[in-house]
């Protein structure tokens, strides 16, 4: 005997029901090959600031750019709110891959993000004033990020269980206003380029960081991929980067690290600074929590009587804190490249393979009529003898590949008639 005419008519529906499911089921989710966010430069604190969206509902958090930070770490004392908020067990995988030796037994007076029993710690460091939580508590929650195709911002995807630390608010004390945290970029399992390398199969363990000089137009930043980097009009960077090894520092430049951490920061190796050609001596490492380029003294001192000798001509004035060496601008002409000064050569591996820092790069504007030479006396015994500040990077593409350590670096982008600032935030999705 036939079905009822209903019967078939559920039947059908469940099976077909049961095929759009399955067709559903098959189709691959889409897999970005490179994520970006905007970078903004503060120009009251010279910081260069990031912003994600975090948390179960996402929530906008301004962050400062660390590029050698250990990990994302976050404000969870005022207003973290969200239902998706984990934090990582003692003895958890995570725990493990952030090397925390340190475990809240108890939490009191309640639960909440960034109080949790049985929960392992980190201690989170604002770098820029050299401040640190031991209090930090490890945990994972949504973040959702743009992909891009190098070209054009793409598609929004999601991590749902993207590793974080909760830090306290005091850690916001001297970073730029409406700031909640800093976005580590650092060289480790739990940095920000890792998680999203591990996160997302197609998104390669490198990323790309692009200054813009001025306040008023966003840089960028990309993970993943390595290139194409297209800057407006239609300007391809990645096949002319020059390329240096990333040199491992095993003892940690944190202020506060647990026993035999390597430094996260990013090291190369500087053999010689010329000036003009001139050389003079020169571990060195880059930087976006210092705003200029910060010398141990007698390197400061052979750069600025070198330069100093090389622009004899031009009219000095008294120095403006903290720079030393500062010249009435009148006497200095203009290129495409920015003040006529002496170009300075960071002389990398070889002779032949050389950072180039011109005018743009070198000369800081501290007040009308007055150029100062933008580098600074950091003392007798630094940590570091060289730190690349942001002013020497900006408007130049720098490509950080962690899989053969190795950094990628365009120059200044003014050569080529372009900027940090040109690349397109239209998006085409």
């Amino acid at each position: 005997m036939a079905p009822p005419a209903n019967n078939l008519l559920i039947s059908c529906i469940l099976f077909c029901c049961l095929i759009a499911v399955s067709e559903a089921e098959a189709q691959p989710s889409f897999r970005p090959k490179a994520l970006i966010l905007p970078v903004t430069k503060d120009p009251s604190t010279l910081q260069y600031l990031t912003q994600i969206n975090q948390r179960t509902p996402l929530v906008p958090v301004k962050l400062a750019l660390d590029l050698g930070g250990q990990y994302l770490w976050v404000d969870c004392e005022q207003g973290y709110v969200s239902s998706s908020y984990k934090p990582a067990p003692c003895g958890s995988a995570q725990c493990s891959l952030a090397n925390s030796k340190s475990c809240t037994i108890a939490c009191l007076p309640s639960p909440r993000p960034g109080c949790n029993n049985n929960t392992c710690g980190l201690m989170p460091e604002n770098t820029v004033v050299t401040r640190t939580s031991p209090s930090g508590q490890f945990g994972q929650d949504v973040v959702s990020i743009q992909s891009t195709d190098g070209s054009n911002p793409g598609k929004i995807v999601k991590v749902p269980n993207f590793l974080f630390t909760c830090g306290a608010t005091f850690l916001l004390d001297g970073l730029a206003k409406g700031v909640k945290g800093m976005a580590g970029l650092g060289r480790n399992k739990i940095s920000m380029p890792s998680r999203f390398s591990a996160a997302f199969s197609n998104v390669a363990k490198n990323f790309a960081l692009c200054l813009s000089s001025s306040p008023n137009n966003n840089g960028v930043l990309i993970f993943g991929d390595d290139g194409p980097y297209v800057m407006l009009p239609n300007v391809e960077i990645s096949k002319s980067l020059i390329y240096t090894p990333l040199i491992i520092n095993k003892v940690s430049t944190a202020s506060a690290a647990f026993a035999g951490e390597p430094s996260s920061d990013y090291f190369i190796g500087v053999n010689s600074i010329k000036i003009n050609n001139k050389e003079g001596l020169g571990g060195t490492k880059i930087s976006t929590v210092q705003p200029y380029t910060v010398l141990e003294t007698s390197i400061h001192k052979a750069v600025v009587t070198t330069f100093a000798k090389e622009l004899s001509g031009v009219p000095r004035v008294a120095g403006v804190g903290p720079f030393e060496l500062c010249y009435n601008s009148v006497g200095i002409g203009s290129t495409r490249v920015g003040p006529a000064v002496p170009q300075i050569d960071l002389v990398l591996q070889s002779s032949n393979v050389y950072w180039r820092i011109f005018g743009a790069n070198s000369m800081v504007q501290v007040k009308s009529g007055v150029l100062c030479l933008g580098f600074v006396d950091g003392g007798v015994n630094p940590r570091t003898a060289i730190v690349i500040g942001g002013h020497q990077v900006e408007d130049n593409l720098l490509q950080f590949d962690l899989a053969a350590s190795r950094l990628g670096f365009s120059s200044s982008l003014l050569s080529r008639q372009t900027t940090c600032s040109n690349f397109n935030f239209t998006s085409t999705a």
